[in-house]
């Protein structure tokens, strides 16, 4: 199977030496976004609430560039620097994903890039 790296025209630019997703065969892996404006740059403001769905956007438009949607999603896992945003985040994450309920983790950890407070990764397939 050939590997195939996906560049979506609608999320932020890679802050590091990455790709926004690789595919193999039907398989979308997607990597980690932070609440990133996609036309600054920069983190987005706001609470974990208004950064949560940032990134979900950011995902949507990985996920476009790569033949995928949300409800493709097969595995996520969320970081947080702060488990007290835990709440705030999974409900933004429940709305976005309605009925659909990938897999997912949540793990704490002591800093992401950027100082963002929030980040999320996931495995998709191809429709």
């Amino acid at each position: 199977m050939n590997l195939e790296r996906i560049e979506a025209p609608g999320a932020p630019k890679a802050v590091g030496p990455y790709s926004h997703a690789m595919t193999v065969g039907d398989l979308i892996f997607c990597s980690g976004q932070i609440p990133l404006d996609p036309a600054t740059g920069e983190l987005v403001q706001g609470d974990i609430a208004a950064q949560t769905g940032r990134i979900i956007d950011n995902i949507v438009a990985v996920l476009s560039a790569s033949g995928s949607a949300l409800d493709q999603v097969v595995k996520t896992t969320v970081f947080l620097t702060d488990m007290g945003d835990f709440a705030a985040m999974n409900e933004v994450y429940a709305a976005r994903f309605g009925a659909h309920r990938p897999a997912r983790s949540t793990v704490a950890v002591a800093g992401l890039p950027k100082g963002a407070r929030i980040e999320i990764e996931c495995v998709a397939i191809r429709r």
